[in-house]
């Protein structure tokens, strides 16, 4: 029987260190005058959200929102109108993943594919609200004005059933881990899609067979120390110009994707498969989760707009832009797979025959992928590098110069292990799906029921009926996406197990 607790509304706040944080957070504390200026300005050209949904932003729009508050909830930037964020939302949801949608139809098929990326977008949705709504609820309980994804977990389970809630901060701790992922798991991403795409201009502009071409490592070992000294730009100014260099590369290389999928008509629709074996499913649900896991930013967002009552309305903000986030992917998933079926790859960029056009869009969306890296790692920078000086008392014990080059080898040491990472796994849609299916399933589709059910566990104005409609609802809503996560974690494991006892036979 739920009764009613008082003790979960006094529940102490644990100011997480997350790029999601809305307190004031170490990673705040960390940052100078000059810092907060430079994340204002970033704000102002509308970049920091260009970020990969799936994860593109979230993390790094949610340390905007953090530094835009002061301690008495004064503003140092203006907030934004119902257009500003809905560009905001449709940039955040559209990266890499979008351009993987048709090779996700290869392991489900053109009819169930599609079906499947509309019901996993608007499941998405749904936890969106659910995150939403109970941001509202505890942000009210305990009088603040409004809390991050790791601290709205935290006071949820502070509120939710009594063995649970001495874990209250464990469960933030373990959020926070799982954003930190995402953003580690996109930065890998990006330097498969980088090599690949550069390995591809390269037979295109120099006429190079695939025998004479370099191998995907060698690409990959090419961008690194270029990767390396453009993540040394510790200026969020200049970050700012990058991002939005890259924001209108990629709008201006959509167009071009669905020029090149129309121009040279279509197959008939009976000549692909409207549906798969049901064991390749887990590996189309990867892939697809992956794009949609933006649900990092609708906190931050909501939180900066004039109107926030208008974001989450029935057609409000929230809604009608992911609608169409939704209604892009699947039509990029559809008409790519149409137009090349099986031999689709993981990024539809690569599919595209040689000619200045389809190198022109895949310098583009290469180009755009680079500048966008420095961003996403921008996120775990300002978690570790706090922690690092805390811990070990640098700040006391270096002078400034020493502590630019610890800080220099740190952004080495990061930029490095992402390298190795995508070394290990240089194929673009396995990346993309084990990324997903690990880490995206559970941010998306496993986190959120869970803290709708913990905070109404005691709420005594629900009726019996609502609560347990709501139980049933959450719970097969958890099941889909833990279901996602064993099958999809493991199938992808299996396939990235035999690319690497095979040699990586396959083509990248």
């Amino acid at each position: 029987m739920r009764s009613k607790d008082p003790q979960c509304v006094t529940a102490e706040y644990l100011p997480v260190q997350s790029p999601c944080s809305s307190g004031n957070d170490t990673t705040t504390q960390a940052m100078t005058g000059k810092d907060k200026r430079e994340m204002d300005s970033l704000l102002r050209t509308n970049s920091v959200s260009s970020l990969e949904s799936g994860k593109t932003g979230a993390p790094a729009e949610s340390v905007a929102d953090n530094i835009s508050m002061g301690g008495n909830g004064a503003r140092y930037h203006s907030l934004t109108t119902n257009g500003q964020t809905m560009m905001h939302l449709l940039k955040g949801n559209i990266g890499t993943g979008v351009l993987a949608m048709p090779s996700a139809l290869t392991n489900a098929g053109l009819l169930v594919g599609s079906a499947g990326i509309i019901l996993i977008g608007i499941i998405c949705i749904h936890c969106m609200h659910m995150l939403l709504r109970c941001n509202r609820i505890l942000s009210k309980r305990k009088q603040v004005r409004s809390l991050d994804f790791a601290g709205v977990t935290q006071e949820a389970v502070a509120c939710g059933p009594y063995r649970l809630r001495p874990y209250s901060r464990v469960a933030g701790k373990i959020i926070n881990g799982f954003l930190i992922l995402t953003q580690i798991g996109f930065c890998c991403v990006y330097f498969v899609f980088v090599a690949t795409s550069v390995q591809k201009v390269a037979e295109g502009v120099l006429h190079l067979d695939r025998g004479k071409n370099l191998p995907i490592y060698a690409y990959l070992a090419i961008i690194l120390p270029i990767m390396i000294l453009y993540n040394y730009i510790r200026s969020l100014k200049t970050l700012a110009i990058a991002s939005t260099v890259a924001n209108v590369l990629q709008m201006g290389g959509m167009v071009l994707i669905f020029y090149i999928i129309f121009k040279d008509g279509l197959p008939n629709i009976l000549s692909r498969d409207t549906y798969k074996d049901i064991s390749k499913m887990p590996l189309f649900f990867g892939t697809a989760i992956y794009a949609f896991e933006g649900i990092g930013i609708v906190l931050p967002l909501e939180n900066e707009m004039e109107r926030p009552q208008d974001f989450a309305g029935l057609f409000g903000v929230m809604n009608t832009g992911m609608s169409l986030v939704v209604i892009l992917y699947t039509a990029v998933g559809f008409f790519g797979y149409l137009k090349y079926g099986e031999a689709i790859q993981g990024s539809i960029t690569l599919n595209f025959d040689s000619g200045w056009l389809s190198e022109t869009v895949r310098g583009i969306f290469a180009i755009s992928i680079f500048l966008s890296y420095a961003l996403q790692m921008y996120v775990p920078m300002q978690i570790f590098w706090p922690w690092l000086k805390d811990r070990f008392q640098l700040a006391s014990r270096c002078a400034p110069h020493q502590l630019l080059y610890i800080e220099l080898g740190l952004r080495t040491a990061l930029v490095t292990f992402t390298f190795i990472l995508a070394m290990s796994i240089p194929e673009l849609d396995l990346f993309i799906s084990l990324v997903g299916a690990l880490v995206s399933s559970s941010l998306a589709l496993i986190i959120p029921p869970l803290i709708e059910l913990f905070t109404f566990y005691d709420d005594d104005e629900m009726s019996k009926k609502r609560w347990y409609a709501m139980v049933i609802k959450n719970v097969l809503i958890m099941c889909f996406g833990i279901a996602g996560f064993v099958t999809g974690t493991l199938i992808n494991l299996a396939k990235v197990a035999k690319c690497i006892t095979s040699g990586y036979q396959r083509e990248v």
